[in-house]
Protein backbone atom coordinates (compact mmCIF):
# COMPACT_ATOMS: atom_id res chain seq x y z
CA UNK A 1 0.00 0.00 0.00
CA UNK A 2 1.42 3.16 -0.68
CA UNK A 3 -0.19 6.51 0.82
CA UNK A 4 -0.94 9.46 -1.39
CA UNK A 5 1.56 12.33 -1.84
CA UNK A 6 1.53 15.71 -0.17
CA UNK A 7 0.65 17.14 -3.75
CA UNK A 8 -2.34 14.65 -4.40
CA UNK A 9 -3.67 14.84 -0.66
CA UNK A 10 -3.82 18.60 -1.22
CA UNK A 11 -5.83 18.29 -4.15
CA UNK A 12 -8.44 16.04 -2.72
CA UNK A 13 -9.05 18.54 0.14
CA UNK A 14 -9.28 21.39 -2.70
CA UNK A 15 -11.67 19.60 -4.91
CA UNK A 16 -13.80 18.16 -1.66
CA UNK A 17 -14.03 21.92 -0.53
CA UNK A 18 -15.45 23.14 -3.88
CA UNK A 19 -17.39 20.14 -3.75
CA UNK A 20 -19.16 20.35 -0.87
CA UNK A 21 -20.03 24.42 -1.28
CA UNK A 22 -22.41 23.27 -3.60
CA UNK A 23 -23.98 20.00 -3.35
CA UNK A 24 -23.96 19.19 0.65
CA UNK A 25 -27.41 18.06 1.83
CA UNK A 26 -29.24 20.11 3.43
CA UNK A 27 -29.72 18.41 7.00
CA UNK A 28 -30.82 20.09 10.02
CA UNK A 29 -27.99 19.75 12.27
CA UNK A 30 -25.51 21.21 9.31
CA UNK A 31 -27.19 24.93 9.96
CA UNK A 32 -25.99 25.07 14.03
CA UNK A 33 -22.18 24.96 15.17
CA UNK A 34 -23.74 24.41 19.17
CA UNK A 35 -21.45 21.88 19.90
CA UNK A 36 -23.90 20.24 21.61
CA UNK A 37 -26.39 19.93 19.00
CA UNK A 38 -24.05 18.39 16.67
CA UNK A 39 -23.03 15.42 19.55
CA UNK A 40 -26.86 14.48 19.73
CA UNK A 41 -27.02 14.55 16.24
CA UNK A 42 -23.57 12.14 15.44
CA UNK A 43 -24.83 9.99 18.61
CA UNK A 44 -27.64 9.63 16.88
CA UNK A 45 -26.32 9.29 13.37
CA UNK A 46 -24.76 5.96 14.55
CA UNK A 47 -26.26 2.76 12.72
CA UNK A 48 -29.18 4.77 12.12
CA UNK A 49 -30.30 5.94 8.81
CA UNK A 50 -30.45 10.19 7.83
CA UNK A 51 -33.80 10.28 7.04
CA UNK A 52 -34.78 8.81 10.51
CA UNK A 53 -32.61 10.96 12.59
CA UNK A 54 -34.47 13.68 10.60
CA UNK A 55 -37.58 12.89 12.59
CA UNK A 56 -35.85 12.46 15.88
CA UNK A 57 -32.98 14.95 15.90
CA UNK A 58 -35.38 18.42 16.25
CA UNK A 59 -38.07 16.90 19.05
CA UNK A 60 -35.12 15.72 20.76
CA UNK A 61 -33.67 19.08 21.05
CA UNK A 62 -37.19 21.01 22.07
CA UNK A 63 -37.32 18.11 24.67
CA UNK A 64 -33.89 18.84 26.24
CA UNK A 65 -32.08 22.32 24.71
CA UNK A 66 -28.87 22.04 25.95
CA UNK A 67 -26.51 20.31 28.43
CA UNK A 68 -28.25 21.06 31.81
CA UNK A 69 -31.94 20.52 30.35
CA UNK A 70 -30.62 16.94 29.22
CA UNK A 71 -28.56 16.32 32.57
CA UNK A 72 -31.30 17.00 34.62
CA UNK A 73 -33.63 14.82 33.22
CA UNK A 74 -34.31 11.21 34.37
CA UNK A 75 -33.63 8.33 32.55
CA UNK A 76 -37.28 7.13 31.59
CA UNK A 77 -37.63 10.83 30.20
CA UNK A 78 -34.71 10.91 27.67
CA UNK A 79 -36.00 6.79 26.43
CA UNK A 80 -39.38 7.86 25.92
CA UNK A 81 -37.84 11.09 23.81
CA UNK A 82 -35.50 8.27 21.88
CA UNK A 83 -38.34 5.91 21.61
CA UNK A 84 -38.87 3.72 17.83
CA UNK A 85 -34.91 5.21 17.47
CA UNK A 86 -33.14 2.00 18.49
CA UNK A 87 -30.23 0.86 20.08
CA UNK A 88 -31.17 2.91 23.13
CA UNK A 89 -27.67 2.02 24.71
CA UNK A 90 -26.53 5.36 22.47
CA UNK A 91 -29.29 7.28 24.40
CA UNK A 92 -28.36 6.26 27.83
CA UNK A 93 -24.80 7.38 26.95
CA UNK A 94 -25.53 10.24 25.81
CA UNK A 95 -27.44 11.34 29.26
CA UNK A 96 -24.66 9.67 31.58
CA UNK A 97 -22.46 12.21 29.26
CA UNK A 98 -24.23 15.27 29.80
CA UNK A 99 -24.56 14.74 33.54
CA UNK A 100 -20.89 14.53 33.03
CA UNK A 101 -20.05 17.77 31.23
CA UNK A 102 -23.02 19.49 33.44
CA UNK A 103 -21.00 18.43 36.69
CA UNK A 104 -17.12 18.18 35.72
CA UNK A 105 -17.25 20.96 33.18
CA UNK A 106 -19.99 23.52 33.91
CA UNK A 107 -21.84 22.47 30.87
CA UNK A 108 -19.41 23.52 28.31
CA UNK A 109 -18.19 20.90 25.98
CA UNK A 110 -14.64 21.07 25.63
CA UNK A 111 -12.94 21.90 22.07
CA UNK A 112 -10.35 19.32 21.49
CA UNK A 113 -10.38 16.15 20.86
CA UNK A 114 -8.54 14.73 23.47
CA UNK A 115 -11.18 16.70 26.44
CA UNK A 116 -14.22 15.47 24.80
CA UNK A 117 -12.30 11.76 24.84
CA UNK A 118 -12.71 12.46 28.76
CA UNK A 119 -16.68 12.37 28.14
CA UNK A 120 -18.54 9.11 29.33
CA UNK A 121 -19.92 7.59 25.75
CA UNK A 122 -17.61 9.92 23.54
CA UNK A 123 -15.10 7.01 21.30
CA UNK A 124 -12.70 8.73 18.61
CA UNK A 125 -14.97 9.27 15.94
CA UNK A 126 -17.60 11.26 17.78
CA UNK A 127 -14.49 13.15 19.70
CA UNK A 128 -12.98 14.22 16.06
CA UNK A 129 -16.82 14.73 15.05
CA UNK A 130 -17.56 17.30 17.75
CA UNK A 131 -13.98 19.06 17.51
CA UNK A 132 -13.88 19.66 13.89
CA UNK A 133 -17.23 20.14 12.87
CA UNK A 134 -18.45 22.73 15.91
CA UNK A 135 -14.90 23.99 17.07
CA UNK A 136 -13.33 23.86 13.26
CA UNK A 137 -10.05 21.94 14.88
CA UNK A 138 -7.97 19.39 12.56
CA UNK A 139 -9.74 16.81 14.57
CA UNK A 140 -9.42 13.24 12.32
CA UNK A 141 -12.86 11.18 12.28
CA UNK A 142 -13.54 8.13 10.44
CA UNK A 143 -16.32 6.05 10.06
CA UNK A 144 -17.14 3.44 7.06
CA UNK A 145 -18.20 5.81 4.32
CA UNK A 146 -14.19 7.86 5.08
CA UNK A 147 -12.49 4.37 5.11
CA UNK A 148 -14.00 3.94 1.93
CA UNK A 149 -13.09 6.94 0.22
CA UNK A 150 -9.57 6.73 1.55
CA UNK A 151 -9.65 2.69 0.90
CA UNK A 152 -10.37 3.81 -2.92
CA UNK A 153 -8.59 6.97 -3.29
CA UNK A 154 -5.04 4.71 -2.17
CA UNK A 155 -6.24 1.26 -3.68
CA UNK A 156 -5.97 -0.50 -0.72
CA UNK A 157 -6.66 -3.87 -1.11
CA UNK A 158 -6.10 -5.96 1.85
CA UNK A 159 -9.46 -5.91 3.66
CA UNK A 160 -8.53 -5.43 7.00
CA UNK A 161 -7.06 -2.41 6.33
CA UNK A 162 -10.11 -1.06 4.67
CA UNK A 163 -11.43 -1.07 8.47
CA UNK A 164 -12.39 2.16 9.90
CA UNK A 165 -10.28 0.87 12.49
CA UNK A 166 -7.20 0.75 10.65
CA UNK A 167 -4.55 4.21 11.79
CA UNK A 168 -3.67 5.21 8.14
CA UNK A 169 -7.18 6.37 7.37
CA UNK A 170 -6.95 8.67 10.32
CA UNK A 171 -3.49 9.57 9.41
CA UNK A 172 -5.28 10.27 5.74
CA UNK A 173 -7.80 12.46 7.21
CA UNK A 174 -5.36 14.41 9.23
CA UNK A 175 -3.45 15.11 7.00
CA UNK A 176 -7.08 16.36 4.43
CA UNK A 177 -7.68 18.47 7.06
CA UNK A 178 -4.81 20.63 7.26
CA UNK A 179 -5.13 21.73 3.59
CA UNK A 180 -8.60 23.80 4.22
CA UNK A 181 -11.25 24.50 6.79
CA UNK A 182 -11.73 20.94 9.00
CA UNK A 183 -15.31 21.73 9.34
CA UNK A 184 -15.87 21.92 5.48
CA UNK A 185 -13.70 18.97 4.92
CA UNK A 186 -14.47 16.87 7.57
CA UNK A 187 -18.07 17.04 6.50
CA UNK A 188 -17.41 16.73 3.14
CA UNK A 189 -15.57 13.36 3.36
CA UNK A 190 -18.59 11.93 4.56
CA UNK A 191 -20.96 13.04 2.64
CA UNK A 192 -18.97 11.98 -0.38
CA UNK A 193 -19.30 8.31 1.23
CA UNK A 194 -22.56 8.58 1.99
CA UNK A 195 -23.67 10.09 -1.68
CA UNK A 196 -21.13 9.46 -4.33
CA UNK A 197 -18.54 7.11 -3.25
CA UNK A 198 -21.09 4.56 -2.15
CA UNK A 199 -20.55 0.79 -1.30
CA UNK A 200 -21.49 -0.44 -4.22
CA UNK A 201 -22.38 1.08 -7.73
CA UNK A 202 -19.92 4.43 -7.04
CA UNK A 203 -20.84 7.72 -9.14
CA UNK A 204 -17.02 7.90 -10.38
CA UNK A 205 -18.00 10.20 -13.11
CA UNK A 206 -19.25 13.03 -11.04
CA UNK A 207 -16.80 12.47 -7.93
CA UNK A 208 -15.04 15.64 -7.11
CA UNK A 209 -11.60 13.48 -6.28
CA UNK A 210 -11.42 11.13 -8.95
CA UNK A 211 -8.12 12.29 -10.80
CA UNK A 212 -6.95 11.63 -7.54
CA UNK A 213 -7.95 8.54 -7.14
CA UNK A 214 -6.03 4.92 -7.84
CA UNK A 215 -9.21 2.66 -7.74
CA UNK A 216 -10.83 4.46 -10.37
CA UNK A 217 -7.46 4.73 -12.35
CA UNK A 218 -7.21 0.98 -12.72
CA UNK A 219 -10.75 0.34 -12.80
CA UNK A 220 -11.33 -1.20 -9.22
CA UNK A 221 -13.62 1.03 -8.18
CA UNK A 222 -15.97 -1.74 -8.12
CA UNK A 223 -13.63 -4.15 -5.78
CA UNK A 224 -12.46 -1.85 -3.15
CA UNK A 225 -13.37 -2.22 -0.55
CA UNK A 226 -13.45 -6.05 -0.80
CA UNK A 227 -17.25 -7.37 -0.03
CA UNK A 228 -17.83 -7.97 3.83
CA UNK A 229 -18.81 -11.57 4.38
CA UNK A 230 -21.85 -11.12 6.32
CA UNK A 231 -22.49 -13.64 9.02
CA UNK A 232 -26.14 -15.07 9.58
CA UNK A 233 -27.66 -13.70 12.66
CA UNK A 234 -29.12 -16.38 14.86
CA UNK A 235 -33.04 -16.79 15.03
CA UNK A 236 -35.20 -16.93 17.88
CA UNK A 237 -38.29 -18.23 18.55
CA UNK A 238 -40.39 -15.79 21.07
CA UNK A 239 -44.19 -16.03 22.12
CA UNK A 240 -45.35 -12.89 23.47
CA UNK A 241 -48.73 -12.41 25.44
CA UNK A 242 -50.93 -9.32 25.02
CA UNK A 243 -52.59 -10.04 28.43
CA UNK A 244 -55.83 -7.68 29.10
CA UNK A 245 -58.08 -6.93 32.33
CA UNK A 246 -60.94 -4.69 30.98
CA UNK A 247 -59.14 -1.85 29.90
CA UNK A 248 -55.72 -2.19 31.09
CA UNK A 249 -52.83 -4.35 29.10
CA UNK A 250 -49.93 -6.07 31.04
CA UNK A 251 -46.12 -4.75 30.33
CA UNK A 252 -43.12 -5.84 31.78
CA UNK A 253 -39.95 -3.60 32.08
CA UNK A 254 -37.13 -5.83 30.11
CA UNK A 255 -34.02 -6.47 31.99
CA UNK A 256 -31.00 -3.87 32.24
CA UNK A 257 -29.16 -6.47 30.83
CA UNK A 258 -29.07 -7.66 27.01
CA UNK A 259 -31.51 -6.64 24.40
CA UNK A 260 -34.19 -3.72 24.58
CA UNK A 261 -32.91 -3.18 28.12
CA UNK A 262 -34.55 -1.28 30.58
CA UNK A 263 -37.59 -0.67 28.34
CA UNK A 264 -41.57 -1.73 28.26
CA UNK A 265 -42.81 -4.43 26.07
CA UNK A 266 -45.19 -6.94 25.80
CA UNK A 267 -44.50 -9.92 28.27
CA UNK A 268 -41.96 -12.62 26.23
CA UNK A 269 -41.70 -15.96 26.84
CA UNK A 270 -38.64 -18.23 24.97
CA UNK A 271 -40.61 -21.62 25.59
CA UNK A 272 -39.03 -23.61 22.75
CA UNK A 273 -40.29 -24.91 19.36
CA UNK A 274 -43.43 -27.01 19.47
CA UNK A 275 -47.21 -27.31 17.76
CA UNK A 276 -49.31 -24.62 18.34
CA UNK A 277 -51.45 -26.36 21.03
CA UNK A 278 -48.02 -27.56 23.05
CA UNK A 279 -46.99 -23.40 22.93
CA UNK A 280 -50.37 -22.55 23.93
CA UNK A 281 -50.31 -24.34 26.91
CA UNK A 282 -47.06 -23.83 27.66
CA UNK A 283 -47.34 -20.45 27.31
CA UNK A 284 -50.24 -19.92 29.55
CA UNK A 285 -49.04 -22.27 32.56
CA UNK A 286 -45.46 -19.92 32.60
CA UNK A 287 -47.41 -16.67 32.50
CA UNK A 288 -49.37 -17.38 34.89
CA UNK A 289 -46.86 -18.58 37.14
CA UNK A 290 -45.07 -15.22 36.07
CA UNK A 291 -47.77 -12.38 37.01
CA UNK A 292 -49.64 -14.85 39.50
CA UNK A 293 -52.79 -14.49 37.78
CA UNK A 294 -55.26 -17.14 35.70
CA UNK A 295 -55.37 -16.38 32.58
CA UNK A 296 -57.11 -17.53 29.60
CA UNK A 297 -55.92 -17.19 26.00
CA UNK A 298 -56.94 -17.29 22.59
CA UNK A 299 -57.29 -20.34 21.04
CA UNK A 300 -55.00 -19.00 18.14
CA UNK A 301 -51.87 -16.36 17.94
CA UNK A 302 -51.92 -13.84 15.67
CA UNK A 303 -49.39 -13.85 12.61
CA UNK A 304 -45.42 -14.17 13.68
CA UNK A 305 -44.18 -10.31 14.25
CA UNK A 306 -40.40 -10.24 12.89
CA UNK A 307 -37.52 -8.07 14.13
CA UNK A 308 -34.31 -7.60 13.48
CA UNK A 309 -32.02 -6.49 15.61
CA UNK A 310 -27.88 -5.90 14.49
CA UNK A 311 -26.76 -9.39 15.65
CA UNK A 312 -29.70 -11.90 15.85
CA UNK A 313 -33.44 -11.84 14.53
CA UNK A 314 -36.80 -12.32 17.26
CA UNK A 315 -40.00 -13.88 15.55
CA UNK A 316 -42.21 -13.37 18.35
CA UNK A 317 -45.88 -15.14 18.08
CA UNK A 318 -48.32 -12.69 19.55
CA UNK A 319 -51.00 -14.23 21.97
CA UNK A 320 -53.93 -12.13 23.13
CA UNK A 321 -55.24 -13.26 26.67
CA UNK A 322 -57.31 -11.92 29.73
CA UNK A 323 -56.79 -12.39 33.56
CA UNK A 324 -59.12 -13.91 35.32
CA UNK A 325 -59.09 -11.03 38.15
CA UNK A 326 -57.33 -7.68 39.23
CA UNK A 327 -54.05 -8.48 40.03
CA UNK A 328 -51.59 -6.38 42.37
CA UNK A 329 -48.27 -6.79 40.78
CA UNK A 330 -45.40 -6.91 43.10
CA UNK A 331 -41.51 -7.18 42.93
CA UNK A 332 -40.62 -10.59 41.85
CA UNK A 333 -36.85 -12.17 43.56
CA UNK A 334 -36.49 -13.07 39.89
CA UNK A 335 -36.34 -9.50 38.47
CA UNK A 336 -39.02 -9.70 36.44
CA UNK A 337 -41.21 -6.51 36.27
CA UNK A 338 -44.78 -5.83 35.64
CA UNK A 339 -47.21 -3.40 35.27
CA UNK A 340 -50.92 -2.42 34.09
CA UNK A 341 -51.07 0.13 31.57
CA UNK A 342 -54.45 1.69 30.95
CA UNK A 343 -55.56 1.42 27.25
CA UNK A 344 -54.07 4.36 25.14
CA UNK A 345 -51.52 5.71 27.22
CA UNK A 346 -47.76 4.98 27.46
CA UNK A 347 -45.54 3.88 30.43
CA UNK A 348 -42.80 6.16 31.35
CA UNK A 349 -39.53 5.00 29.57
CA UNK A 350 -38.57 3.79 26.27
CA UNK A 351 -41.16 1.71 23.58
CA UNK A 352 -39.20 0.60 21.34
CA UNK A 353 -40.45 -0.49 17.70
CA UNK A 354 -40.61 -3.98 18.92
CA UNK A 355 -43.70 -3.18 21.42
CA UNK A 356 -45.72 -1.33 18.50
CA UNK A 357 -45.39 -4.14 16.45
CA UNK A 358 -46.66 -6.20 18.91
CA UNK A 359 -49.45 -4.23 19.93
CA UNK A 360 -50.83 -3.64 16.37
CA UNK A 361 -50.75 -7.02 15.95
CA UNK A 362 -52.65 -8.23 18.73
CA UNK A 363 -55.19 -5.67 18.42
Amino acid sequence: MHELDERSVKAVARGLSRWFETNARDLPWRRTRDPYAIWVSEIMLQQTRVETVENYWGRFLERFPDVASLAAADEDAVLNQWSGLGYYRRARLLHRGARHVHAQLGGALPETAARLREIPGVGPYTAGAIASIAFDQPAPLVDGNVARVHSRLAAIEEPAAQDAKAKHHWTFVERVLGHGRPRVLAQALMELGATVCTPRSPSCASCPVRRQCRAHASGRSELIPAAKVKKKSPEIQLDGLALRFGRRILIERRPNEGLLAGLWCLPLFELGAGDLAARREALAAAASEAIGVAISLDEQPKPAVKHVFSHRVWHVLPWSGRARRAVKIKARADGRSFAWLEADSEPEGGVPTLTRKLLRASS
